[in-house]
């Protein structure tokens, strides 16, 4: 073979000995019965003679570009690590993954996203809640993108095919009572003014926990800590407890429970003793903390093979799901929006061992 000449399916199938048609289905990923052996064969071939896949020719030739994006308002903490899951979920049904940051809200790169989204031609977009408008996002989806959310509470029904929400709400809950459990009769939520609908929809949970506590709970706050220093919140907390404790404390993640603790150790105050505190994401910090952090954990995996299902049951490529994607989404998959569970994990910041 010439030097000069690019390695294509022909050659590979004459190397593998097998026919053309394998080798397209095998470099496709296509769901087609094939032996393990073959495909081996294939790969293998494929890598000897440092075949490279010409994406573009490809897309144009099937009118597919199988491209999906994903805007997430940043790379820290929860973002970075459902940006990870889903690429790992796209490439394993045989598409390629472009993320995005929002870049603190910044209305010239969210221009610029969508520029560059168009310009790939997705196929499909994915978008948090928090990392576009819906005016912007409906720009995308006025272009005949199909659209799944994350993380979108309350977004228009019309925007998206489905969101697919973690249920924090119910876990701002589900933590209360257990505070209340462990004797905490004063409960206090520290939120984030500054990451929107996302502290509001913690909120709303705490909120919903305190009337289904109703009667046991004999003080309660809410506090900003974007507003507010993590000083004052203890003093805060101290007052509204009126001298009874302990003090229950719902965070809105794991770095803002963490941030507290210090600040109640500081001033003197035991935890799990005086304060009970629970955050969620559970992020490494919280078991790597001394007390350990009562916290709540993110079915990653779950939240990102739901949407992706959602997405390529919309691109009409329901026959690449396998038994396990299949099971994953059978939870209210036909309703507009999937809650993800969240799971607690109690340790130290709030019992004893």
């Amino acid at each position: 073979m010439s030097k000069n000449r690019s390695v294509t399916i022909v050659d590979i199938a004459e190397a593998a000995g097998v026919s053309i048609a394998t080798v397209s289905n095998v470099l496709n990923r296509r769901k087609v019965p094939m032996a393990e052996e073959t495909i081996r064969k294939v790969e293998k071939a494929a890598e000897e003679l440092g075949y490279r896949r010409n994406e573009m020719a490809a897309s144009l030739s099937r009118r597919k570009s199988y491209e999906l994006g994903l805007i997430v308002p940043s790379f820290t903490g929860y973002y970075g690590r459902f940006a990870e899951e889903m690429e790992r979920m796209a490439h394993r049904y045989g598409y390629h993954m472009s993320v995005f940051s929002a870049g603190g809200y910044n209305p010239d790169m969210e221009k610029r996203h969508l520029d560059v989204l168009l310009q790939r031609r997705v196929e499909g977009l994915f978008c948090h809640g928090l990392a576009m408008s819906p005016d912007s996002t409906r720009q995308i989806v006025g272009e005949g993108t199909p659209l799944v959310l994350f993380n979108a509470w309350h977004w228009p029904e019309d925007l998206a095919v489905g969101a697919v929400n973690l249920d924090v709400g119910t876990a701002c809950v589900d933590g209360l009572k257990h505070l209340a459990e462990q004797g905490c009769r004063t409960m206090v939520y520290l939120g984030r003014s500054q990451s929107l609908a996302t502290d509001l929809e913690r909120l709303r949970g705490f909120r919903l926990g305190l009337t289904e506590l109703s009667g046991q709970v004999q003080g309660s706050a809410s506090l900003d800590v974007d507003a507010v220093s993590y000083a004052e919140c203890v003093r805060i907390a101290q007052e509204t407890a009126g001298g009874h404790g302990p003090i229950g404390v719902m965070c809105f993640d794991d770095m803002v429970a963490l941030k507290f603790m210090s600040a109640v150790l500081e001033q003197g105050y035991r935890v799990p003793e005086e304060y009970k505190i629970v955050g969620i994401n559970n992020d490494t910090i919280s078991s790597a903390c001394y007390p350990q952090l009562s916290t709540f954990d993110i079915p990653y995996g779950m939240q990102a093979q739901i949407a992706i299902g959602l997405m390529l049951r919309e691109l009409g490529e329901e026959s690449k799901l396998d038994d396990e994607q299949e099971a994953a989404e059978l939870p209210g998959v036909h309703v507009h929006e999937v809650r993800i569970p969240l799971t607690l994990v109690p340790r130290l910041s709030t019992q004893k061992e």
